[in-house]
């Protein structure tokens, strides 16, 4: 079976994937058979997780966001309208204590247009706080940048709809979450009974 095939037959039957961690299931941990404490970068297989991951990031059933520990998560199509209803439902955990800056991209991205290019801190904030799809990209220079997309324009190109209530959304990502092995406290939101 092809390496990236591999990584995809995980995908779907986990429906959520880490692109690496230490515990979890992931996808360099699939490539390469073993648990990696320090970044796949120096490893010897590294050419192909970079071909594999590049592979995967323009693939129509797999999603990249950052929904497990903050981490770069691998989430399946069939997770897309759960994760579409929780990143536009604006939660309270969504928004409280967002920064001025981030508090502008994203008014920015809510205004329609293609996606933004940014970096820094605000875009983690969004990022974190699944306010925001992001790609990353590299420039002409070889400088690193993020491309920001709302989840409603992302919604209109991917023709995904979020067709669960926010609740029952969640509901299915933490029940991935925990397929995966995960803890619940590994998602952005508060535990069940907390203020949302």
């Amino acid at each position: 079976m092809r390496p990236v095939s591999r990584v995809l037959t995980a995908l779907a039957g986990k429906g959520l994937l880490l692109k690496q961690d230490k515990a979890l299931p992931n996808v360099v941990g699939i490539l390469t058979g073993e648990s990696l404490r320090t970044s796949w970068w120096s490893h010897p297989k590294a050419h192909l997780i970079f071909a594999v991951l590049s592979e995967l990031a323009d693939h129509p059933d797999v999603l990249f966001t950052k929904l497990l520990h903050h981490k770069d998560t691998l989430v399946h199509r069939s997770l897309w309208p759960a994760v579409l209803a929780v990143g536009t439902a604006r939660d309270q955990w969504q928004l409280q204590g967002l920064s001025g800056e981030a508090k502008r991209l994203l008014e920015r991205l809510g205004r329609g247009g293609g996606p933004v290019r940014a970096v820094g801190a605000p875009v983690k904030e969004l990022e974190t706080r699944v306010l925001v799809t992001t790609q990353e990209i590299h420039t002409a220079s070889g400088r690193h940048e993020m491309a920001l997309e709302s989840w409603h324009a992302w919604s209109r190109r991917v023709g995904c709809s979020a067709s669960q209530s926010v609740p029952r959304a969640r509901k299915a990502l933490e029940e991935a979450a925990a397929t995966l092995g995960a803890p619940l406290k590994a998602l952005p939101w508060p535990a069940r009974g907390a203020a949302a």
